[in-house]
């Protein structure tokens, strides 16, 4: 190693490389059970690609479809009750529909009544064991825990799948059935057992999204009354304690960190309508920046955006609330914008109302387009970092700290590459910096990000994008 960039010591030397050493072998393994994921249960078959040509400003109006991360929960509390349960504008992706065949092997019905809205009549559902091959398929299998709990008393339930961005907890989920009285055995998967759910007082060792969404499922038909606290507040957490309370459950303090749910012995049917995606709609913010476009986000969700508007001001990307649009124009360049004495700022996530850990990907490839330094810091995942690579090959000046940090030094004149879609935020990070840089850019595995975002090229073709799919 040249002096200049030797550390304070050798042992310091010797501890960096067994830390970069290990969490390179973790990447590589988690890559490796991908892989075989893939090709044991033939997931994304066939491979979908996206040919882009890059460099054309974009213009118009577009929609953010349904919250994707509150359509899955929603969909999974149906299964509480014996009676249909309408549930609009659910978003058309491909995590969804795997979640609905989930469950119509359990004896649900599916009745599709328009574009974005679905019926789903549990009333002849069965407890049984859950298909591994579609559980593994998405991270959202795990949602069917609570509902199945509190309905049945018992599920066996395969460990879940999802995106390879880093270890993602179960503990907490376990955490919660067993405060409410049931009885847990993690083998090759999930056995929960609980002949009674008695209301309690717990409190979750992280805010975790999915934990809290289960313990709040499991305690709406809980004996008594559920106090959660250090519960996850995130936008799809209140539209999941909204329907619950339209079935007939009493949630209070919704949008908060305490959660107290009184239980009720039978929940009924309910008329639900999903609110507008925060993430989408954030990744249309990047998206405009990166095209140097101005485009309006229509029907966005304002009261949901205050921390991501601050994440993306910080990049030096200004937007102006119109009513219930968004516009954003992108173009101009970008300048970041310097911390107090000219110190070097940063994006960095966090439990909401922070700026949210899906995003994260998309303020990198936004940081490529704007002048000057930032870091940004992915506290959750220590996965989800490494796609920057793919961004590098295409011209990107980035520096990859550690799993969570990267640098990003802007801007960066990007050009087409031929890279692939590695999860749901970094693939669509991908197709934006796809469209701002210079010349064509092929996408593989385009099906990651359709399991997140709807009928995403054509949508994007109506803003003036140049994008064709090839099977």
């Amino acid at each position: 190693m040249h002096p200049r960039f030797r550390f304070a010591s050798p042992i310091h030397d010797v501890k960096y490389t067994i830390h970069y050493g290990m969490w390179s072998i973790h990447w590589i393994f988690e890559r490796l059970r991908s892989i075989q994921r893939t090709a044991e249960f033939g997931i994304f078959q066939p491979m979908s690609s996206f040919i882009v040509s890059g460099g054309h400003e974009l213009s118009g109006a577009i929609r953010p479809a349904g919250n994707k991360n509150a359509a899955l929960p929603v969909l999974a509390a149906t299964l509480m009750s014996a009676e249909p349960v309408t549930v609009r504008n659910v978003p058309r992706i491909r995590d969804v529909h795997t979640l609905l065949e989930i469950m119509e092997s359990l004896g649900v019905s599916v009745t599709w009544t328009g574009a974005n809205t679905v019926v789903v009549n549990a009333a002849n559902v069965e407890a049984g064991d859950l298909d591994p091959e579609l559980s593994e398929r998405i991270r959202a299998s795990i949602l069917l825990a609570g509902p199945l709990l509190a309905r049945f008393g018992s599920l066996s339930l395969p460990p879940p799948g999802g995106d390879v961005i880093g270890r993602r907890r179960l503990d907490t989920h376990l955490l919660a059935f067993e405060a409410l009285g049931a009885e847990a055995e993690t083998s090759t998967g999930l056995d929960i057992r609980a002949p009674a759910l008695k209301g309690t007082d717990m409190f979750l060792d992280e805010p975790s999204v999915t934990a809290t969404e289960n313990a709040v499922m499991a305690a709406s038909m809980a004996d008594g009354e559920t106090l959660i606290r250090n519960a996850a507040a995130e936008p799809h957490v209140q539209d999941l304690c909204h329907l619950l309370n339209a079935m007939g459950a009493r949630i209070e303090g919704v949008g908060t960190s305490n959660l107290t749910v009184h239980g009720a012995p039978t929940l009924g049917g309910a008329d639900f309508e999903i609110g507008p995606d925060h993430v989408e709609t954030g990744s249309f913010i990047g998206l405009a920046a990166v095209t140097r476009s101005r485009l309006v986000i229509e029907d966005a969700p304002v009261a949901h955006l205050d921390s991501i508007l601050l994440g993306f001001r910080r990049l030096g990307i200004d937007c102006r609330v119109d009513g219930r649009d968004l516009i954003v124009d992108g173009r101009t360049e970008p300048v970041i914008r310097m911390d107090a004495f000219g110190h070097i700022p940063k994006v960095d996530d966090g439990p909401w109302p922070a700026f949210p850990a899906d995003l994260t990907s998309i303020a990198v490839v936004a940081a490529t387009s704007a002048r000057g330094t930032i870091l940004i810091h992915e506290k959750m995942f220590e996965s989800r970092m490494f796609f920057t690579d793919k961004l590098v090959s295409m011209g990107a000046r980035i520096i990859l700290c550690d799993p969570h940090r990267v640098v990003v030094v802007g801007p960066s004149s990007l050009h087409g590459a031929r890279v692939e879609s590695p999860d749901i935020r970094a693939g669509m990070a991908m197709l934006i910096a796809a469209l701002g840089a210079r010349g064509e850019s092929l996408i593989r595995n385009a099906g990651q990000i359709e399991r997140g975002y709807e009928r995403i090229d054509e949508r994007l073709r109506t803003l003036g994008a140049r994008i064709e799919r090839r099977e």
